[in-house]
């Protein structure tokens, strides 16, 4: 579970740093367009489309990624559901009567 907040902030730190240098691209461009150096201009628009598509490029990977990471936990975590319903039946009964009860109490005192 630590391994998962680990990667989970790792992954929030680089859109971080991504976003950043594209920030950073687009006010020089921005900044360079007043002076008109058609050069200049050029270079930095030529720079901001390469980090915009980098940067796009890899928010499309690690979403497909966090899609896939996710739908597998939740996979696994609906298998161990059903096993374990299966194997304990009456526990389970209980435990969603329990459930319901506390849910009913909550919203009757509403």
């Amino acid at each position: 579970m630590a391994k998962r907040n680990s990667d989970t902030s790792t992954r929030a730190d680089q859109l971080k740093e991504d976003l950043r240098h594209l920030s950073e691209t687009v006010e020089e461009l921005v900044n360079a367009t007043s002076k008109d150096a058609s050069g200049e201009m050029r270079d930095l628009r030529e720079r901001a489309e390469r980090r915009l598509k980098d940067t796009r490029a890899r928010l499309e990977a690690k979403g497909e990624r966090l899609y896939d990471e996710t739908r597998e936990t939740l996979s696994h975590q609906v298998e161990c559901c059903d096993r374990y319903v299966h194997d304990n039946p009456w526990t389970s009964i209980g435990i969603g009567a329990a459930a319901g009860l506390i849910v009913g109490m909550l919203l009757g005192r509403r």
